[in-house]
């Protein structure tokens, strides 16, 4: 029965495909975006395979609406032929109906183990929409993308926008440091015209999809400085001024999104990933959300549990004993910590608060 279900599953998928390719005109599928010269824009919406991507003209943005709208990230597509309207193994009139409703649970299951068994990633890249940007000097596309765990949704996902010279000087750096890594890794090339065409975005937003996938396949640049300072580094940033400056509910936010980029890339015990909750902290408390302060404390001191001389490891022990206090919580490990650190080293009194080491920190 599976066997049947798989076939016929197939079988529909095929059909989609074979009407895709018809739509586009019968074009061969190119092994790099880039490669040969566009057609011109057709206006409206432009829809890839690898996720939705919507790029509407400011004439038709009122009219068009966006193709996929309000699918869940992670979720199976919708049923096709035949595979619509199964129901506990058997097939009766409904599941002949094309384009009927949801994937049944059985099909659900042989469509992740399909996806798993020929394509298993752990985190994937998808452009989610692209937009152009004019400013009083220049025009550039700005473009979104995600970054999602396979097989999970995510209620609040990581996310970026980067224009092409950012990619490009990511490009630029990493062949630099890893010339014979990055040798069979493929680039969107510059172009001196149709740079804002519906066609060269979508093109280019998949180019950049297999650009940063590429990239995380290979441990020794997924784990370099210039590839994950390029997803995070500009938010650490970001929310960096917006904390001098006193903006905390925007610096919240912006540094929640960095500490959910770090989750994504696995690099949550880094001295990056410290700042990150040393700035959650400080906007929380500043928002009188002391126990969400709290928490970042707590998890910042299991990540120093065997660290005894790190430079946040102070400030982070007497900002955890005053919230404690606050919110009613054990404090006496902390005061514990805080006193082996009084006979190790220099006099709390001298060190700086979580805030001031925040401020102060460079981030270049």
């Amino acid at each position: 029965m599976a066997a049947r279900i798989l076939h016929r599953l197939r079988h529909a998928l095929a059909g989609e495909g074979g009407r895709q390719e018809r739509v586009r005109g019968g074009c061969e599928a190119e092994d790099f975006p880039e490669s040969s010269e566009l057609e011109d824009d057709t206006e409206g919406l432009s829809t890839r395979l690898s996720g939705t991507l919507s790029f509407t003209s400011h004439e038709e943005e009122e009219e068009e609406e966006e193709e996929g709208a309000g699918e869940e990230l992670g979720e199976p597509p919708q049923a096709m032929g035949a595979a619509a309207g199964a129901e506990d193994g058997e097939w009766g009139p409904a599941a002949e109906r094309a384009g009927g409703s949801l994937l049944t649970r059985q099909l659900q299951e042989l469509w992740r183990k399909s996806r798993g068994s020929l394509a298993p990633q752990r985190l994937l890249f998808e452009v989610t929409s692209a937009s152009v940007v004019s400013e009083r000097s220049s025009k550039y596309v700005l473009y979104t993308i995600y970054l999602i765990r396979s097989g999970r949704f995510d209620k609040a996902p990581a996310a970026i926008a980067r224009r092409y010279s950012d990619f490009e000087q990511l490009n630029r750096r990493l062949r630099c440091r890893f010339g014979c890594d990055m040798a069979g890794i493929t680039f969107p090339r510059k172009r001196l015209r149709r740079n804002f065409t519906a066609e060269t975005i979508a093109k280019r937003s998949r180019a950049f999809e297999q650009f940063l996938s590429h990239l995380h396949s290979i441990a020794e640049i997924r784990r370099s400085p210039e590839f994950l300072e390029f997803f995070f580094l500009q938010d650490l940033q970001a929310a960096q001024r917006l904390t001098c400056t006193g903006m905390y509910r925007e610096a919240l936010a912006t540094w929640a999104n960095a500490y959910r980029l770090q989750d994504r890339l696995g690099v949550c015990g880094s001295g990056r990933f410290l700042l990150t909750l040393a700035g959650l902290a400080v906007c929380h408390q500043e928002l009188d959300e002391l126990g969400e302060a709290h928490g970042c404390c707590e998890q910042a001191l299991q990540l120093l549990e065997a660290q005894g001389s790190h430079p946040l490891l102070g400030p982070f022990l007497q900002a955890h004993v005053h919230l404690a206090w606050k919110v009613g919580k054990d404090k006496r490990r902390s005061e514990a910590r805080l006193q082996d650190l009084r006979e190790a080293g220099p006099p709390l009194q001298q060190q700086p608060t979580l805030k001031e080491c925040l401020i102060k920190e460079p981030l270049e």
